[in-house]
């Protein structure tokens, strides 16, 4: 199956971890019951797993036909880009958002901003050198951080083999489980004086979340190969992962997003933001199935042109759905039971057709540039044409002579 066969599919999957996103984050009575919908992993683990393969994918492609020189390039201004958006964003939250969030008087949004409102000029220095990431806006950073170290990944994973770099990284996200990050940064912070504390640096410990990365990065860079062969597991493997994955569906669906309520310590194998080794093992089961089962789908399932236009401007739609989670806890507050349902559809019709929106005209843009490229190497070839006739002419050559 060839890239262009399975982009749509890639497109498709991508557009579903955003719409699950948006509904997570939009401050609606719909955001706890769409949480982890399929255990207890949620969109973000995904989405991370879905850009990391398609980098692996395109960016080794790009290695291999123009140079490591090239794919360094696409990663950096890549990186660069990403950076552009969370500049953007930033300087939305700390006016717009502040702003709003002062006069409605939300602890919501007070409270998310609560280091900025506190120290302005220190957050925006910092923000500025992705040091200071409040919620919902630190995600881009750790995006960020994976492009410009993803190079070197990959080009070791694709000179040496993947062995060593998938036990490093398996090693870094087992320490990041022991405190791994706390420790660094205190050691760091001895040297010289920070007035930010550890949880300002975002929710996400990218030290563990590292380990999806380099996962997404080894299957795409393996799967870009012309003579990959589909991968195809055990059926005891997939038996395993089938049950693993049915028992942590219908788990989260009883108990709710908390697996055992009341129960720290085996909550904390499940965490989010630390990526516990149970939550590891849900992603993992659910990858292998997705993995198995993905041709059969594929056959039988209905194409949504929704979700691949979403997914095809992932990063316009991802920063859009940002925005518009920003403001809808700027006005509204956090979710409320009390809230009537109209307003919580409202909210949801809004957001989803803004998401769309900015995808269409994000692809019409995209459809220009590309035109006027391609007119632009037109015109090019044109005058590589004529020149090459005018000096092979016999006019041109006599003159030739003669000087």
């Amino acid at each position: 199956m060839s890239q262009d066969e399975r982009r749509w599919e890639l497109d498709a999957l991508r557009g579903l971890m955003l719409v699950l996103m948006t509904l997570t984050h939009l401050p609606t009575q719909v955001s706890d019951p769409a949480g982890q919908p399929l255990g207890f992993v949620s969109a973000a683990e995904g989405f991370v797993l879905l850009s990391a393969y398609m980098a692996g994918m395109v960016y080794s492609e790009k290695a291999y036909r123009q140079g490591e020189a090239a794919m360094k390039s696409a990663f950096f201004n890549r990186a660069l880009k990403l950076y552009a958006c969370q500049l953007a964003l930033l300087l939305f939250a700390f006016t717009v958002i502040a702003g709003i969030g002062l006069v409605t008087r939300e602890d919501s949004v007070t409270g998310l901003l609560g280091f900025f409102l506190e120290k302005p000029m220190v957050a925006v220095v910092s923000a500025s050198l992705l040091l200071y990431n409040p919620a919902l806006l630190d995600i881009l950073p750790i995006y960020i951080v994976f492009m410009l170290i993803s190079p070197v990944i990959l080009l070791h994973g694709m000179e040496h083999g993947w062995r060593g770099v998938l036990l490093l990284s398996l090693l870094v996200w087992l320490g990041a489980q022991f405190g791994l990050g706390p420790a660094l940064f205190h050691w760091a912070t001895g040297w010289f004086s920070m007035p930010l504390r550890y949880q300002d640096l975002g929710a996400f410990e990218i030290l563990a979340w590292q380990f999806l990365w380099v996962l997404g990065l080894w299957m795409g860079a393996m799967h870009s190969q012309p003579d990959h062969s589909p991968t195809r597991f055990p059926r005891w493997m997939v038996m395993v992962a089938l049950a693993g994955a049915l028992t942590a569906f219908l788990w989260r669906h009883a108990v709710g997003q908390t697996p055992l309520p009341g129960n720290p310590g085996i909550n904390l194998l499940f965490d989010k933001w630390q990526l516990g080794p149970l939550r590891l093992i849900n992603v993992l089961a659910l990858l292998l199935l997705a993995m198995h089962f993905a041709p059969t789908l594929k056959r039988w399932l209905p194409r949504v042109p929704v979700l691949e236009t979403l997914g095809k401007a992932a990063l316009p739609v991802f920063c859009a759905h940002l925005v518009l989670a920003l403001l809808g806890l700027a006005v509204f507050g956090a979710a409320r039971p009390e809230r009537p349902w109209s307003v919580d559809l409202l909210i949801l019709f809004v957001g989803f057709y803004g998401l769309w929106v900015v995808a269409r005209l994000s692809m019409a843009r995209d459809r220009r540039l590309a035109a006027r490229r391609a007119r632009a190497l037109r015109a090019a070839q044109k005058t590589r044409l004529r020149l090459s006739g005018a000096l092979q002419s016999p006019v041109a050559t006599g003159h030739s002579l003669r000087r």
